[in-house]
């Protein structure tokens, strides 16, 4: 069976060196690079990200990781955000009273969490959609967070033009009130959560991620 070639967006943000070891340890071949052609060619892109909203966009057109995202989408290959690297994909992000534009893939704002205590750093238990691929058998695990900021609301989920793709199924957790943890949205899925910390939870989901990545081959 054709080995399974997965980009790592190297853009200076984001646990790159744990995403490698995790899809690698799931069966990926795995490259960590910037290289715009490279990226673009690859099975599989992930774009990790940790930090600031703005700093991380900022990172992402300096090596053109939009423009990447945007072709890779358009020809139906898939993409996986982690953390910030979900967020980015919102339309914005709000810090400090301070707007970022995103890539705009989702409609929607990334702003802070409305909870006693900020970050939410530790394990969760999340709200799977009924056809979620990248979470069945995992509906009761926990998976592993580190945030302040998240997406609060998800207003395509209601306005999405089906025609393209099927609607999205947004999975949910709760830190004084509710987020979303993941997205699965044709080849474009996210995970709000760091599943290359998440043992063996994330190990299976990351499996699960890589299934229907051969899916788009």
């Amino acid at each position: 069976m054709a080995e399974t070639k997965v980009v790592v967006l190297d853009y200076g943000f984001g646990n790159v060196r744990s995403a490698v070891r995790a899809l690698e340890r799931v069966g990926a071949t795995v490259e960590l690079t910037a290289d715009f052609d490279t990226a673009l060619a690859a099975d599989g892109l992930v774009v990790p990200g940790v930090g600031a909203f703005a700093a991380c966009m900022a990172g992402l057109r300096a090596v053109r990781g939009d423009w990447i995202v945007d072709r890779r989408l358009a020809g139906g290959r898939p993409v996986l955000g982690i953390c910030v690297g979900m967020q980015v994909l919102f339309a914005e992000g709000v810090e400090h009273g301070e707007y970022a534009e995103g890539l705009g893939e989702w409609p929607g704002v990334v702003d802070r969490l409305e909870a006693e205590v900020v970050p939410h750093m530790g394990w969760s238990t999340v709200s799977v959609p009924e056809g979620s691929r990248l979470f069945a058998g995992l509906e009761d695990e926990r998976f592993y967070f580190v945030h302040s900021y998240a997406a609060r609301t998800f207003p395509l989920a209601e306005t999405v033009d089906a025609s393209r793709f099927a609607p999205p199924l947004v999975t949910w957790a709760e830190h004084g009130g509710p987020f979303v943890a993941a997205v699965e949205n044709g080849p474009l899925a996210a995970t709000q959560f760091h599943p290359e910390k998440s043992g063996d939870a994330g190990a299976a989901l990351l499996s699960h991620w890589i299934a229907t990545v051969k899916d788009h081959r």
